[in-house]
C-alpha cells in the first residue's frame, strides 16, 4: 500500500487553501523565520519559473491529531477551520508566498540583523521588462508604502495609493494571482501605460498564476512515528524535532498543554514538573524525553503484565519498550495516569543516589541510567528502602556504571532492566542482564583519563564517599564541595616530577595516579617529588601535621604512605592499583579476573595505545 501520493499543483491553488483553512500547520512546526533577502529570492525564482523545491503535506482524519494552527499573519473570525492537510516541509516557502501573494497586510519579516519588520513587496515594472533585470525589480518598502533618504526626511518614493503605485509604475505584489483591481486603476490613472503593463502581465505575472508546485502528500494511515521521522528527514537544515514536541502537539488536540505540564506557565502561576524535580540538584540533567520514556515504561509494562495474566503468547504479549514509537503511541489517559508516579520516581532516585555520594548532576555517570531507575522506584514507592531491595538496586546501578553499559542507544536495555529489576526483586527472575553483561577489565583503570567517562565518575565517587579528606584542608573532599571550596583531580605524582622521571604520560595521567584534592593542596604540591610535598604541608603553620595524621589522609584516597615517602611510583600505582579494583569489585558484586593481566610500569606495557583508545 502507498504511503504517499507526489503531484503537481498550481500555486494558486495552493495558496487558496491556505487562506482559506484547508492547509495549515502542525503545532510542533516552530515559527516563520524568513528575512527580507530570502523572501525576494524566493520571489524572483518563481517569477523565472525556477524550481523551488517540493512541499509536503499530511492528510488528516487518521488516528495521528495534532493541535493546528494557521500560518504567521492569517487570522480567521470566529472558529478556525478544520485542515484537511498539515505542512511537514514547505514552511518558509508556502508562508512567503501565502504573506506576499495574498494578504493585504504587510509582510512579517526580518532584515539582516534578524530584527523584525514589517514589509510591502512591489514590482518595479519597467525594470522587470528589461533584459535581465528581473531580480532588481522585486521590492521592499516600509508598511507606509513609502522609500525615504536622508534619515526619514526626505521621500523619493510614495506607493500610499493606487493612484500613485500606478503613477510611479509599481505593481502590488499582493495583488498578483488577481489583479482586476490595479488594472482598473491603472486604466483611470495612467493608461498610457497600459500596453507596458501587459507585456509584463505576461511575462511576470503569468508566471506566478501558472506555477506548479510539486506536492508529497502523505496520507491519513501515517503513524505519528513516520511522521517524526519523515519531519526530521526533510528539515535537516533546522533544529530536530524532539519526542516531546511531538506529543505536546497531540496531547494539545485533546486541549491538555504538555508544555506547561513540563515547564509551568507564569501566565498560569503554575509550578511545572521540571521545577519541582530540579529542586534535586541531581535531576538538574533530566530531559523532558526521559520523562516521557520512563512513562512509556511503565504503560507497556502494565499492558504486558495484563497479556500475560489473559493468556496471551509468544508475539501476541506486548513488549515492554521506552523507543520512540512506544513514546508517540502514549495517550493522554496514559500520561496522567503515570505522570504523578514518575515524577515521585525521579524524586525517590535523588534520594537514592545521595546515598550513594551523588550529590550534583555533574558527577553522574550516565543521565540515561536515571529513567529505568525512576520507573522502578515509582513502582516499589518507599520499598526501595528495604536492605534487600536497596542492595539489589544498588548492585544493579554501579554494573551499569563499571560496566559502562547506558552509553549511547540503551531504549533495549532500558526495558530490559526494567522488566529484569521488578522480576528480581520480586523473587521471581534472574540477576538483570546489565549485571550479567557488566565487566570490568584491570587494564581500564589505565586508560581512564577523562573526566567525562562514566567509570571515571563513578570512580572517583566511590573515592569520595569512603571519606577521602584533603591534604590540606582538615575537611572531607566532600564536605569542602558543599562548602564551594575549590577543588579539582590532581596527578598525586605531579606530572612535572613524572616527565622527569620518564614516566610515560598514558600512565601518571590515568586515574590511578589522580585523586581530588582543593586547590590550596595542589598549588603546595607544584612539581615537587611527594616525599618533598608531604613534608611541606605537613610543616605549613595552618597545617601542623605528624607522619601518622598525613598517613591516614593518604589511606583515605587508597594511596599507600610509604610508597609516597620513598617517590616509588611503581610500587605505589600498583598497590593503588589494586586498591581501586577492590572497590569496583565491591559495589559490582563481581571478582575481578587479574589473571594474565600485565600491570607494571616499568616493563613497558602501558604505552600511548592507551591515550588513542581513551580517545575514542
Amino acid at each position: 500500500m502507498s504511503t504517499f501520493d507526489s503531484t503537481k499543483t498550481p500555486l494558486p491553488d495552493i495558496i487558496r487553501q491556505i487562506t482559506e483553512g484547508k492547509v495549515q500547520l502542525p503545532d510542533f512546526q516552530r515559527g516563520w523565520v524568513w528575512d527580507d533577502e530570502h523572501v525576494r529570492s524566493l520571489l524572483v525564482s518563481v517569477a523565472r519559473s525556477f524550481p523551488v523545491g517540493a512541499v509536503m503535506l499530511l492528510e488528516t482524519g487518521g488516528d495521528v491529531r495534532f493541535q493546528v494552527r494557521p500560518i504567521e499573519n492569517l487570522t480567521f473570525e470566529g472558529k478556525l477551520p478544520e485542515p484537511e492537510r498539515l505542512i511537514l516541509d514547505g514552511q518558509q516557502r508556502l508562508t512567503t508566498l501565502t504573506q506576499v501573494l495574498a494578504l493585504r497586510d504587510p509582510v512579517k519579516t526580518f532584515d539582516e540583523k534578524g530584527r523584525a519588520i514589517d514589509r510591502y513587496y512591489y514590482i518595479d515594472i519597467r525594470r522587470a521588462l528589461e533584459d535581465d533585470a528581473l531580480e532588481d525589480a522585486f521590492i521592499a518598502v516600509e508598511a507606509d508604502r513609502k522609500v525615504k533618504t536622508n534619515f526619514g526626511r526626505d521621500v523619493i518614493l510614495d506607493l500610499s495609493s493606487p493612484e500613485k503605485e500606478c503613477e510611479a509604475f509599481y505593481f502590488p505584489c499582493n495583488q498578483i494571482l488577481n489583479s482586476d483591481r490595479w488594472e482598473e486603476s491603472l486604466q483611470e490613472y495612467a493608461s498610457d501605460k497600459f500596453g507596458a503593463y501587459m507585456k509584463f502581465r505576461t511575462k511576470v505575472l503569468s508566471a506566478f498564476r501558472s506555477y506548479q508546485l510539486p506536492v508529497i502528500s502523505l496520507g491519513k494511515n501515517t503513524s505519528k512515528e513516520a511522521v517524526c521521522l519523515v519531519f526530521e528527514k526533510v528539515n535537516t537544515g533546522g533544529v530536530p524535532l524532539s519526542v516531546f514536541e511531538l506529543v505536546t502537539a497531540s496531547f494539545a488536540a485533546d486541549n491538555f498543554n504538555l508544555r506547561d505540564d513540563w515547564y509551568g506557565s507564569k501566565l498560569r502561576k503554575k509550578t511545572g514538573r521540571v521545577e519541582r524535580l530540579k529542586k534535586e540538584a541531581v535531576l538538574e540533567v533530566v530531559e523532558p524525553t526521559d520523562f516521557l520514556q520512563a512513562i512509556s515504561l511503565l504503560q507497556t509494562y502494565e499492558c504486558r503484565q495484563q497479556d500475560i495474566a489473559a493468556g496471551k503468547t509468544g508475539k501476541s504479549i506486548s513488549a515492554v519498550s521506552a523507543k520512540r514509537a512506544s513514546v508517540l503511541a502514549l495517550s493522554l489517559g496514559a500520561y496522567h495516569k503515570w505522570a504523578d508516579d514518575v515524577e515521585q520516581g525521579f524524586i525517590l532516585t535523588a534520594r537514592f543516589l545521595r546515598k550513594h555520594c551523588f550529590f550534583a548532576s555533574r558527577d553522574l555517570p550516565y543521565r540515561t541510567q536515571l529513567v529505568p531507575l525512576a520507573a522502578v522506584l515509582a513502582t516499589l514507592k518507599e520499598r526501595w528502602l528495604e536492605p534487600r531491595i536497596f542492595d539489589k538496586l544498588s548492585r544493579w546501578y554501579w554494573c551499569g556504571v563499571f560496566g559502562e553499559l547506558y552509553g549511547g542507544a540503551v531504549e533495549t536495555r532500558v526495558a530490559n532492566d526494567l522488566e529484569d529489576l521488578l522480576a528480581w526483586i520480586a523473587d521471581e527472575g534472574a540477576e538483570p542482564r546489565t549485571i550479567y553483561d557488566a565487566a570490568f577489565q584491570p587494564t581500564r583503570l589505565l586508560t581512564l583519563r577523562s573526566r567525562l567517562s562514566a567509570a571515571y565518575k563513578g570512580l572517583n565517587t566511590l573515592i569520595l564517599r569512603q571519606g577521602s579528606r584533603d591534604f590540606f584542608w582538615k575537611a572531607t573532599i566532600q564536605e569542602l564541595d558543599h562548602d564551594e571550596v575549590a577543588l579539582d583531580i590532581h596527578h598525586i605524582f605531579p606530572k612535572v616530577w613524572c616527565e622527569a622521571a620518564s614516566i610515560k604520560p598514558s600512565v601518571f595521567n590515568s586515574i590511578v595516579n589522580k585523586t581530588p584534592i582543593s586547590y590550596k593542596a595542589n598549588r603546595m604540591i607544584g612539581g615537587k617529588a611527594p616525599s618533598d610535598y608531604l613534608a611541606a604541608i605537613q610543616s605549613h603553620k595552618q597545617v601542623g601535621l605528624g607522619d601518622a595524621a598525613m598517613d591516614e589522609i593518604l589511606r583515605s584516597h587508597h594511596i599507600d604512605p610509604a610508597t609516597m615517602r620513598a617517590d616509588d611510583f611503581e610500587r605505589f600505582f600498583q598497590v593503588r592499583l589494586d586498591a581501586l579494583l577492590r572497590l569496583v569489585e565491591e559495589v559490582m558484586g563481581k571478582t575481578i579476573d587479574r589473571a594474565n593481566q600485565s600491570l607494571t610500569t616499568a616493563e613497558g606495557v602501558i604505552d600511548d595505545e592507551s591515550s588513542e583508545m581513551e580517545a575514542a
